[in-house]
């Protein structure tokens, strides 16, 4: 008996398997002829300007899981597009854990062909956990969706040389001619595989869902900034700064600091991180979070301000608990206050009486929300030793996901597993 492998249907680099036609030996050997003379005629069709717009064909189709995307891909497509007036790109999925979610993937192809014009997508869902199970009748199932989908002659399909005659794409569009692009060097299951090591595959929109995030926190003076941007330097990557380190000096001092002072800090901050997460060469490096913020505000309370000043405080704690909930992070470094307390413009002198105290608080506040973190002591260099094992190990796991994210609740999400190729 075979052993059944956990994949989908679209275990090759295009969007379904291979299957066989049955037909006499002469009507096999006719098709096989005709491929060979749409492979010869590629180059031609590329310059050929017949046709409306100087596009060959009317209506053309491409199709993949792209789980994930990679170049060899979007050379597909770009070529696709630049033959025909209307191409439509099928993106097999499935509702599953280890699969890229449908919007992810047409985030990504609405991202790399907005520009072009004529691209157009068509979601088909994948209905069998194993290869084995896709048969020539789901084929036709399939195809027939993605005709109605079309709603006009189909005059092209569009798939890479890992296919041949009898796949899927000649047996159940034989009205449409068969253009069959070189396949490249790029694979999707390669980069499942080791997505650091192929990471240059990947467009650099695709490359952000793949980052690693990683947080640094800790009591004040506590080394989280400068480990932060040595980690970074390291790494040959972006980091995010404190947010708030100038915002709660806009009144001289952090004790006056307005409501709207920290409803800026933690929605700045929070911005900053989805934007350099567009930045970001495998790993993004975080000074604080919101919950660091949360603590400042229960610590600095209402002061002086009245019932306006509560009112301001409550919302803001809202906020930071709504963004918490949102947060998702692949490391969390906690640092110890062992090392030199330095003044550092306005930092309080009642925390620093009490370091230890008022850290084990941050410690529990993060706690209480689900988050799990490594502890780090010692003097800069152990703390730098310990953190930079930490992201290299992170960064040699392998997962389709974009990390094993410690979010709130406890859950670790994203853990390595088999998944689908495609």
């Amino acid at each position: 008996m075979t052993d059944k492998k956990t994949v989908s249907p679209c275990q090759s680099s295009g969007m379904m398997p291979e299957g066989k036609v049955s037909g006499s030996a002469d009507s096999l050997n006719a098709v096989g002829k005709e491929i060979v003379n749409h492979n010869q005629s590629i180059n031609a069709a590329v310059t050929n300007t017949a046709g409306i717009n100087g596009k060959r064909y009317a209506a053309g189709m491409y199709g993949g899981c792209f789980n994930p995307l990679h170049l060899g891909h979007l050379e597909c497509i770009i070529r696709a597009a630049g033959l025909c007036r209307e191409l439509y790109i099928v993106i097999s999925y499935r509702e599953h854990p280890s699969d890229i979610p449908l919007r992810v993937k047409i985030r990504w192809l609405y991202t790399l062909t907005k520009h072009l014009g004529n691209v157009r997508f068509i979601p088909l869902p994948d209905k069998v956990t194993w290869k084995e199970d896709y048969t020539r009748d789901l084929w036709l199932e399939d195809a027939s969706k993605v005709r109605a989908e079309i709603g006009k002659p189909l005059n092209a399909v569009f798939c890479g040389s890992d296919y041949d005659e009898n796949s899927f794409w000649h047996v159940c569009y034989p009205e449409a001619e068969l253009i069959v692009f070189p396949r490249s060097q790029y694979s999707s299951t390669a980069i499942r595989n080791d997505i650091c090591g192929h990471w240059d595959w990947m467009p650099r929109i695709v490359r952000s869902y793949f980052v690693k995030k990683v947080l640094i926190i800790g009591g004040e003076s506590s080394g989280k900034s400068t480990l932060t941007i040595n980690l970074a330097h390291y790494f040959n990557t972006v980091y995010l700064e404190e947010t708030g380190r100038d915002l709660s000096m806009l009144s001289g001092t952090d004790a006056w600091m307005l409501g709207e002072d920290f409803t800026r800090i933690l929605l700045e901050h929070k911005d900053r991180e989805i934007r350099l997460q567009d930045e970001a060469d495998k790993v993004l490096f975080i000074d604080t979070d919101c919950l660091i913020t949360r603590f400042f505000l229960d610590f600095l309370g209402v002061g002086a301000g009245g019932s306006a000043a509560a009112e301001d405080t409550a919302r803001n704690q809202r906020l930071s608990d709504a963004i918490s909930d949102l947060n998702r992070y692949d490391l969390i470094l906690f640092l110890e206050p062992d090392v030199e307390w330095v003044q550092d413009g306005d930092r309080s002198e009642v925390i620093a009486a009490d370091r230890q105290r008022y850290s084990e608080m941050i410690k529990e506040l993060y706690q209480s929300r689900g988050f799990r973190f490594q502890v780090s002591s010692g003097d800069d260099n152990s703390r730098f030793d310990k953190a930079a094992a930490l992201v290299k190990d992170l960064l040699a796991l392998n997962s389709a996901c974009p990390g094993s994210s410690v979010s709130s609740g406890g859950a670790a999400r994203g853990e390595s597993e088999e998944t689908p190729a495609g």
